[in-house]
């Protein structure tokens, strides 16, 4: 696609305390606050420019950071932090959470318009227990990719593969 060769920025939105998220998706301007870089700093948007942004535990966004994000998804710009002046976005928003979409719809801690906004293409994928037969190749991907960047033969015995087929994902 288009963006195929852009960046691909990610955030954990649980990660980040609420008080820097702001500064660190929209960056800041210089002077906008005590320990301020000099030059101030870019934001993931900056980042992620004509890329993707990916927002994982979108559901543990804060209502204030929800409002400015629905914001930027309608607008195609934002502030940054210390700026008074708006700056032009274009990139694609994608965002992951582990909550339902009933719990995010009808709790108290998600807007509904931005989830609406951000569910153009929701993609359901089941947790592993309703998926077994994805087990065995996953543990031969991540053995191999493992075994490989770290230069190991680490195996599996053949015994403990049931063990890990009827565990409780």
């Amino acid at each position: 696609g288009i963006r195929s060769g852009g960046p691909f920025v990610g955030i954990n939105c649980s990660a980040i305390p609420s008080e820097l998220l702001e500064s660190e998706l929209f960056g800041y301007e210089k002077g906008a606050f005590t320990g301020a870089k000099k030059g101030g700093r870019k934001g993931l948007f900056d980042e992620a420019e004509k890329g993707t942004l990916f927002l994982d535990e979108i559901g543990e966004l804060p209502l204030g950071m929800q409002s400015k994000l629905l914001r930027v998804i309608q607008e195609h710009e934002y502030m940054r932090v210390g700026s008074s002046k708006t700056t032009p976005t274009d990139v694609r928003i994608i965002s992951a959470t582990n909550l339902s979409r009933e719990q995010l719809v009808n709790g108290a801690g998600f807007r509904r318009d931005l989830f609406y906004r951000l569910s153009v293409i929701p993609i359901h994928i089941p947790p592993l227990r309703e998926r077994r037969d994805d087990i065995l190749p996953l543990i031969r991907f991540f053995l191999k990719s493992l075994n490989l960047k770290y230069g190991t033969h680490v195996r599996i015995a053949n015994p403990l593969i049931p063990r890990l087929y009827n565990y409780d994902w």
